[in-house]
């Protein structure tokens, strides 16, 4: 059984869609390919700016999972919770409401951002994240709090009732592209932090940047990765392989992590 597993985050696909007024790629169809071809969830962040994923992805894919074929796929909504009614977008929490994922991974991005690049500071937002936490799990979503690899912040996030964190692995994705020497200081900051993690009844995720090339040194380092989130790999990496094929080798790799654990 795959230890840790792959969720496949569609924004990309939105994104191609988004650049022109048409509905060619299909986010629905490519859940359904890659679901097919062994992804374990799907994933979305849905952004007020609606970039990417719109509301009625986001319903979209909620009534596809909920369907008795797919009732072992997780649906993981990621964003700033903070995010508010703005145009046709309804607010995250709305969103989170209406469609009650499996997993609800709260994000500190702002509207200006490309993308998300840092986790949580719990030190001023605990008090304000709270609430949230607890609507979330009042709606039976599983609370994942977007991390950086800081044991105090980590403290943190368990006494706020999350379930789990996801590592921010920008940093490390980084360095594996340019020092040996410093992504294995990056690997041994993440693997002390998510034993930490562990100690406070803490589940690991890991996302951004993650790809063929550093996922599989990254996932056997901790030890503990319950989930990663992958897209813009996934997506780039498809546009020469095809997706389904690309989606069987990132399979293959957690796999080949898990035979070997």
């Amino acid at each position: 059984m795959r230890r840790t597993k792959l969720s496949v985050n569609l924004n990309k696909v939105a994104l191609l869609r988004n650049s022109r007024e048409t509905t060619i790629p299909s986010v629905v169809d490519a859940a359904r390919t890659v679901i097919a071809a062994g992804a374990d969830g799907i994933t979305v962040h849905p952004r007020p700016d609606m970039r990417h994923i719109c509301p009625s992805d986001v319903y979209d894919l909620a009534e596809l999972l909920a369907k008795p074929e797919y009732q072992h796929i997780e649906f993981n909504i990621e964003g700033n919770p903070y995010a508010e009614q703005e145009g046709d977008f309804p607010g995250f929490m709305t969103l989170i409401e209406d469609t009650r994922p499996h997993q609800c991974t709260l994000v500190p991005d702002t509207p200006d951002q490309l993308t998300s690049d840092h986790g949580w500071d719990l030190t001023t937002e605990s008090n304000r994240l709270r609430p949230i936490v607890d609507q979330c799990r009042a709606a039976n979503a599983r609370v994942s709090l977007f991390m950086d690899p800081d044991v105090e912040q980590i403290t943190r996030a368990a006494y706020l009732h999350a379930d789990r964190i996801e590592f921010y692995t920008g940093p490390y994705a980084e360095a594996w592209a340019s020092s040996a020497k410093d992504a294995e200081q990056h690997l041994s900051k993440f693997r002390d932090a998510s034993h930490h993690a562990e100690t406070e009844g803490l589940g690991i995720n890991a996302g951004h940047d993650l790809n063929q090339q550093n996922l599989a040194a990254f996932c056997r380092t901790l030890g503990n990765v319950a989930e990663v989130s992958i897209g813009h790999a996934i997506v780039s990496d498809a546009l020469w392989d095809g997706l389904t094929p690309t989606i069987v080798a990132y399979c293959r790799i957690l796999d080949g992590v898990s035979d070997k654990a």
